[in-house]
């Protein structure tokens, strides 16, 4: 082995060796120390742990815990769709260049709801279920001991389906009919100078089929099968304007305030003015009048001045019969519960105080503890100077209040933004029977006439589509529809004589006509029988 060393061949082949490694990267390289008083295993797993390559032929484990096996996570049973579809996560860094991403949001569709459970509920019920089993013949089947069995011709067995017999019956199974409400309005009118203002009320529907719209200092009117309408009155002074409208129930009289505080009072078939009540609110704070109601013979009037007064427009000396004081803020909302009179009917006031009154002008005296968890019952007779219930439960100002035409006493009342929930109330007992957290600023209520269903009108909103229109089954509260197209606040909503279309306004200055509800059904009427004995009596 020396001579070997030593030979020319033996010289060339190191000098060979020390030029290569003198071109080559250094290596690090570690000395296997191995101790032959260790055990095999022990040194074995040393000296595995102790060699490593170069940088650049390192490689990162892909499993963090050691395992060469393949993870496999176990899925939720109820989470299948969102294993099936997986969406990317959006980038955390986007490029400069991009423009930024526009928040789009998606409005809700009970039928569309209703078809993605049932598709969940087929996933869960094929994926959950094990497959079925082949049944081979066993030694017992032909033994003289084993009992006469009679195979299921309806078993899985026979079944030609790929569908398993739970997934049959669950798709075969009635669902609840979910009503299919038209998205998009039937007509639309410009209405340039329809206010913005969130305290106003400027469109309403007259029980003989004129339509009222107060148009900045304007108020017109529409017969609603026509594009055309007639001026009714206009404000006497340039500055003031209208602020609130309201028909009455029975004649073609309409009521008209302003924010100047007058209020006005005509005959819109002979387009007369019948009454004015000059400074009818009077306010350092102001004096607008941005809400009325009729119940018989007697309007009410709210106003920003934070009073409730009550006319009748049959007295000549133009003085209110009542007054009312019990917000601290503007008035927002005032409706009557029926048109029997103050004497058969109930108050609603709502303010800009987030408060909310129930008033009885009966002078009569209540249940004194009837209420007590929700509505404080007042204690004295009531006279009309103090209200019947207190409610302190909405966090913003209560504009909207509509009453319950299927059910006395029944009462819905939603609020501004920072509230955004529609709550109804027994009045017969002082107590909230549901809160439906809408997520978005509630500007108006009605109740339909021929369904059971409450519509609403939206405006801001940070969590839902804003400026939408909704509507809502009664006692649930589920979402029937909701109704886009309004860019803007909608701010007014009325419903048509027939029950069967409402009209919204909005500060986009425009009115939309929706046919939403089914028309009224006529009383069945059953085929003559001729056991029907009382036909015979002439």
């Amino acid at each position: 082995m020396s001579s070997l060393k030593n030979s020319p061949f033996g010289k060339r082949l190191r000098a060979s060796r020390a030029t290569g490694d003198e071109n080559s990267p250094s290596r690090k390289r570690r000395r296997l120390n191995l101790d032959s008083s260790s055990s095999p295993t022990r040194t074995l797993a040393t000296a595995a742990l102790n060699v490593t390559n170069t940088p650049s032929r390192r490689h990162k484990s892909r499993n963090s815990l050691g395992s060469e096996d393949r993870f496999i996570p176990s899925r939720d049973q109820n989470s299948f769709w969102a294993s099936y579809s997986l969406d990317e996560k959006a980038n955390n860094n986007p490029s400069p260049f991009m423009k930024p991403s526009v928040r789009r949001w998606s409005l809700p569709d009970p039928k569309k709801e209703q078809a993605d459970e049932l598709y969940k509920s087929v996933l869960r019920s094929e994926l959950s279920s094990s497959p079925v089993a082949f049944h081979s013949l066993s030694r017992t089947s032909f033994s003289e001991n084993s009992p006469n069995r009679l195979d299921d011709p309806m078993g899985s067995s026979y079944q030609v389906s790929p569908l398993h017999q739970e997934t049959g019956k669950l798709m075969n199974q009635p669902r609840p009919e979910i009503r299919q409400v038209a998205k998009m309005p039937i007509r639309m009118l410009d209405a340039p100078g329809l206010s913005h203002d969130f305290y106003t009320n400027l469109v309403d529907w007259a029980p003989s089929g004129a339509l009222a719209v107060g148009l900045d200092t304007h108020v017109y009117l529409s017969s609603g099968d026509n594009e055309g309408g007639a001026k009714l009155c206009t404000v006497l002074n340039s500055d003031d304007e209208y602020t609130s409208l309201a028909w009455m129930k029975t004649g073609p009289t309409i009521a008209a305030g302003t924010a100047e505080g007058h209020l006005e009072i005509h005959d819109a078939s002979t387009l007369r003015l019948i009454r004015r009540y000059e400074q009818a609110h009077v306010h350092d704070a102001g004096n607008r009048i941005g809400t009325l109601s009729w119940t018989s013979n007697t309007l009410t009037s709210g106003s920003r001045d934070r009073m409730i007064k009550h006319w009748d427009f049959r007295d000549p000396t133009c003085k209110p019969i009542k007054q009312c004081a019990a917000h601290t803020q503007e008035v927002c909302g005032v409706k009557w519960s029926g048109d029997g009179g103050i004497q058969t009917s109930l108050l609603a006031t709502g303010g800009n105080d987030n408060k909310m009154f129930i008033w009885d002008l009966r002078s009569s005296v209540r249940d004194l503890t009837a209420g007590a968890g929700w509505g404080s019952s007042i204690l004295s007779e009531n006279k009309g100077g103090s209200p019947l219930y207190r409610f302190n439960q909405h966090k913003a100002a209560v504009k909207g209040l509509a009453w319950d035409p299927h059910l006395s006493n029944v009462l819905a009342s939603g609020a501004g933004q920072q509230d955004a929930c529609i709550r109804l109330w027994n009045t017969a007992t002082g107590t909230m029977l549901n809160e439906t957290r809408t997520g978005s600023q509630i500007c108006n209520l009605i109740w339909s006439i021929n369904t059971h269903e409450l519509v609403t009108t939206h405006g801001y909103s940070t969590q839902t589509v804003p400026n939408q229109i909704r509507i809502w089954k009664y006692p649930s509260m589920s979402l029937v529809a909701s109704l886009p197209g309004h860019t803007e606040c909608v701010q007014y909503v009325a419903l048509s004589p027939s029950g069967d279309t409402i009209v919204t306004g909005g500060g986009d200055e425009t009115l939309r006509f929706w046919n939403i509800f089914p028309g009224r059904v006529s009383p069945f009427k059953g085929k003559h029988s001729a056991l029907d004995y009382g036909k015979l009596i002439r």
